[in-house]
């Protein structure tokens, strides 16, 4: 919070110094956006599997328009271990170097797919061999920075989870479920898989299956599912979670991964938590004839083993601030409080971004200074010589607040001088991006209070 205070303040002296005048195309930049290492499974019992390689171009100024661009790609690298399969919009110029052509970006656009390669493992391919793709791409005047993928072979299982498409405008005290395609892209057969789940507080398991064991935290519950069926390579199966949408729901987080089996890769994910077994049916994976999921100790990629799922419920919390009234002789220190109360009947997390519930602002009452506030969840800015004569103080809360929760702040305030009702204004502000207050507090109203003194 303190950076982005501190940046916010630094970008307003920028503007101030520069104006508000247009951005030009000469302060635009080219990107490519590509993965950093591809792992490529060799021949197996099944065949062998193609892994994609998706590369984008993005640019840093979308008040600009992009016209068509060329993508430079070259294999050479690779080539004795591996085979490259160019889509239509790439001309070879050899079997491992080709140019693409990609689309314009108009003007609000900042990023375009401009080639979708396939990469698969040569037969007998030497498994200590890796290399890299590299790329450069250019659009008109414009020109990227080097970009690579580093490229290297494996022998073993490679499970995936595909992704779970997010869920808006739930309503609190229904069902709901997260669908997701187990696969194995890899060469060698997977015989159990290590399931681990997470609701986040708002949700709740429907079933506690037999072969699940269960711990309840702060924030949801988790369980860790031990599946017995093999996967195969190229084999899919769909695994369902049925969910109960609570009534305290708002902005909720479902989190799932899958790994091959072991004793240890278990007793791990177990860590120190005691865990408590579930007394219901047993959760099955069941064959499923979806598309192949997107791409431990034995997976050979674990870049899509792990798969977030965001589930928003139509709900409200109210969020009500209270101040405090001190009073003390002229040299005395005394102690003031401001607390954020969540009255529901929504709980308020922000599980993804980290950002907190609420920040709160203020000033010290006439007369008096500031002299003490909790350095983790407090910052400050001195008076500017323009404007702001007093230093502003923000405090914030945990990034979640429990419905009926509060969170109290201690303010240390020494009296320089008796000021009768001397009083200052709290306020919770709405300018958090990743979780704006008016998005879910029904009554702003009750946002404001006071710390007064004597």
């Amino acid at each position: 919070m303190k950076h982005r205070l501190l940046g916010a303040a630094l970008a307003g002296c920028a503007l101030a110094a520069v104006g508000a005048g247009p951005v030009y195309a000469d302060s635009d930049q080219l990107w490519i956006d590509v993965p950093s290492e591809s792992v490529l499974p060799v021949h197996g019992p099944s065949g062998t599997a193609e892994r994609s390689l998706t590369v984008r171009v993005s640019h840093d100024n979308t008040e600009n328009e992009v016209g068509p661009g060329r993508l430079t790609v070259d294999a050479s690298e690779v080539a004795s271990f591996a085979r490259v399969s160019w889509p239509s919009n790439c001309v070879p110029e050899s079997a491992v170097k080709a140019v693409c052509d990609y689309p314009g970006m108009p003007a609000g656009t900042d990023l375009v797919t401009a080639a979708e390669l396939g990469l698969t493992a040569l037969p007998d391919a030497d498994l200590t061999a890796s290399g890299y793709v590299r790329y450069t791409a250019s659009a008109g005047e414009l020109t990227s920075f080097p970009a690579e993928t580093r490229v290297s072979l494996a022998d073993g299982p490679d499970l995936g989870l595909s992704q779970a498409e997010y869920q808006r405008d739930l309503r609190p005290g229904t069902n709901t479920q997260v669908s997701a395609t187990v696969g194995n892209t890899g060469s060698r057969t997977v015989q159990r898989t290590l399931l681990w789940v997470n609701a986040s507080y708002g949700l709740r398991f429907k079933e506690r299956y037999s072969n699940c064991e269960y711990r309840q935290h702060t924030t949801g519950e988790s369980a860790l599912c031990v599946l017995d069926e093999a996967v195969a390579p190229g084999e899919r199966y769909g695994l369902t979670s049925n969910l109960r949408v609570e009534r305290r729901a708002l902005y909720e987080r479902f989190d799932h991964s899958v790994l091959p089996y072991s004793d240890q890769a278990l007793e791990e994910a177990r860590g120190e938590y005691t865990w408590t077994p579930g007394t219901g049916p047993e959760l099955d994976l069941r064959p499923a004839a979806a598309a192949p999921a997107v791409a431990a100790d034995d997976d050979i990629d674990l870049s899509d083993n792990y798969r977030i799922v965001i589930l928003d419920a139509r709900n409200t919390a109210d969020l009500k601030l209270t101040g405090s009234r001190v009073r003390g002789a002229a040299g005395d220190t005394v102690t003031a409080s401001v607390t954020v109360r969540n009255r529901g009947p929504a709980w308020v997390a922000s599980l993804g971004a980290g950002s907190p519930v609420a920040v709160v602002r203020f000033q010290a009452p006439e007369g008096t200074t500031i002299v003490g506030l909790p350095d983790d969840e407090c910052t400050s800015l001195p008076p500017s010589e323009e404007g702001e004569p007093l230093t502003t103080y923000w405090c914030w809360t945990p990034i979640y607040l429990r419905d009926g929760a509060s969170h109290k702040v201690e303010v240390q305030l020494r009296i320089d001088e008796v000021v009768r009702g001397a009083r200052t204004t709290v306020e919770i502000l709405d300018d958090e991006a990743e979780l704006p207050v008016s998005k879910f507090d029904p009554n702003l109203r009750n946002n404001r209070a006071q710390i007064v003194v004597n």
